[in-house]
C-alpha cells in the first residue's frame, strides 16, 4: 500500500516535449477568445472585413502602401536579423534586445506623419525603455531563453 502512495510522488519529464507545454495552453486559449469574440462581436467584424477587403483590392478608399509593406518589411527583418545576431551573441537574449530597440523605434518613426522634437523624444524612449524592461522581465528575473 505504501508503495502506491509514493508513486503519486514520482514525476517524469519528456524533456523531447515539455517546452510545448505553455505554449500549447496559451495557443488554446487565444483560439477560444478569438471564437468568443468572433461569435459575440460577429455583425460589427463583417462590415469591417468587408470594406477592409474592398480598400486592398483597390476598388475603394486610400490604402497606405508605404505603412502595410514597411510594416512587413520591418517585421521579417526583425526576425531574420534576430536569428543572425543570436549567432553572435548565443543564448544571452542580447539579440532579442538590440532588435527589438530597433524595431520599435524603426516601426514608430513609420507611423508618425510629422515627428517633431517632442515626438523624437518619445519615440526614442519608448524603444529603448521597453523592449530593455521586456528583456529585463523575461531573461533576468524568469530566466527565459531568448534569442
Amino acid at each position: 500500500m505504501e508503495s502506491q502512495w509514493l508513486s503519486l510522488l514520482d514525476v517524469t519529464i519528456d524533456f523531447d516535449q515539455s517546452h510545448l507545454f505553455f505554449p500549447r495552453i496559451v495557443t488554446w486559449i487565444l483560439v477560444v477568445l478569438l471564437a468568443i469574440i468572433l461569435i459575440t462581436r460577429y455583425r460589427r467584424l463583417v462590415p469591417g472585413l468587408k470594406h477592409a477587403g474592398r480598400v486592398l483590392a483597390g476598388r475603394e478608399g486610400d490604402f497606405d502602401h508605404r505603412r502595410f509593406f514597411g510594416t512587413l518589411a520591418l517585421t521579417t527583418a526583425y526576425f531574420y536579423l534576430m536569428g543572425v545576431l543570436s549567432d553572435v551573441f548565443p543564448n544571452t537574449g542580447y539579440s532579442f534586445l538590440i532588435m527589438s530597440v530597433l524595431f520599435v523605434f524603426l516601426l514608430s518613426l513609420l507611423y508618425v506623419d510629422r515627428p517633431t522634437r517632442r515626438l523624437w523624444v518619445i519615440l526614442v524612449l519608448n524603444a529603448l525603455i521597453a523592449p530593455t524592461l521586456a528583456w529585463y522581465v523575461l531573461a533576468q528575473l524568469f530566466r527565459i531563453t531568448l534569442p
